[in-house]
């Protein structure tokens, strides 16, 4: 089974409000769709979600580099050489949303070829993921609206909330609200986005002590070294690397140096290859991690889900696998759905994924 070609098709999806966060603001999901085919007629599928505000990507980069470089680089491998593969591709210096939906897109057709889900290949741990829900900014009664709606439609009780604004008059103020409103039987925990200085996110995890949090994450710079390693000494509330712990060597670098406590693993960045090698760091360093999103569309969410399943420890906190709910439409002949408070993987062989033609037709940007 050899590699005979890749697609890269540029999709746009509004969604029904805008997502605001410290370091940017989307108003539609312009991902790329990714197809290997295989000469044996498997073809594997997979989402590439741009995001040039955290590592430089656009859609139009993504598909570029897709095409010009990375295509002629494997056409004629097999999928099952992913070694060979990852050395080719990873020549060219960043791109990691590229990257990591071309593996995930090998891993679905291995899958397909064994007859198994990814799921099972990856660890087949559980075939089910809690779900935590992103409230992102907006005034504290329309944050506190979102919540409960969320809860009561879906039964998700572990929520991630943007911070990064103004803290002592816009967000500790909606993280107040939020308990207040929630009650102490919610998770709750922060994400800055790089939004606040180190003194800033001090001075406000000490206003937010009493909020029971469960994390904070990446509430300063990403390159703000020696800030962030004092902000985490003095902070009893474990701290989530991020935007600072994109690669493996980075997480080596944030947890020997005590700038975090924990790690976010993000499929869509890091793919099921470099994911599960920063899940088995996270391991052997004995820390935790969460199951991150990078404003996935309802193909990244699926993909997610499948390796956070797959995994004890992925598994065994909510991931965040909501953000497709914010989405006006989707490219998912069958569409995902949250039931108490959990996404089920899909079952079947591969990753499941089945676009709906008339979908993409609708919302790709190509033709």
């Amino acid at each position: 089974m050899k590699i005979t070609r890749v697609d890269s098709i540029p999709f746009s999806i509004p969604y029904r409000k805008p997502l605001k966060f410290a370091s940017g603001e989307v108003h539609a999901a312009e991902h790329v769709l990714v197809r290997v085919h295989t000469d044996s007629g498997l073809v594997g599928t997979a989402e590439a979600p741009p995001r040039p505000f955290t590592y430089g990507e656009t859609q139009q980069s993504i598909i570029a580099v897709i095409e010009k470089i990375f295509t002629p680089q494997i056409l004629g491998l097999s999928p099952l050489e992913r070694e060979l593969i990852h050395e080719q591709l990873d020549r060219t210096v960043g791109n990691p949303a590229a990257k990591s939906a071309m593996d995930m897109a090998l891993w679905d057709i291995i899958g397909q070829a064994a007859g198994i889900p990814v799921t099972e290949l990856l660890g087949g741990y559980t075939d089910r993921m809690r779900v935590s829900h992103m409230v992102g900014f907006a005034p504290a009664d329309q944050m506190v609206a979102e919540a409960e709606h969320i809860r009561s439609t879906y039964g998700v009780t572990t929520f991630k909330v943007k911070v990064g604004r103004k803290p002592f008059t816009d967000d500790v103020a909606a993280c107040r609200a939020l308990r207040t409103a929630l009650g102490s039987d919610v998770e709750l925990y922060i994400d800055g986005n790089r939004g606040w200085t180190a003194s800033e996110s001090a001075r406000a995890l000490r206003a937010m002590e009493d909020l029971d949090l469960t994390f904070a994450e990446e509430l300063c710079p990403a390159d703000d070294v020696l800030s962030r390693r004092w902000l985490v000494a003095r902070t009893r509330i474990p701290f989530i690397a991020d935007e600072s712990a994109t690669r493996p060597a980075e997480v080596t670098r944030e947890l020997l140096s005590g700038s975090a406590t924990a790690i976010s693993i993000k499929t869509a960045r890091t793919g099921f290859t470099a994911s599960q090698r920063v899940l088995h760091q996270c391991e052997g360093f004995g820390v935790e991690v969460v199951l991150g999103n990078q404003i996935d569309g309802q193909i990244g969410t699926l993909c997610s889900a499948a390796f956070g399943a797959a995994h004890r420890l992925t598994a065994q906190r909510a991931g965040e696998l909501s953000n497709f709910l914010d989405m006006s439409d989707d490219l998912l002949a069958e569409p995902l759905e949250i039931e108490n408070g959990t996404l089920r993987i899909r079952e079947g062989a591969g990753l499941g994924i089945e676009i709906a033609p008339e979908k993409l037709a609708r919302y790709r940007q190509d033709l």
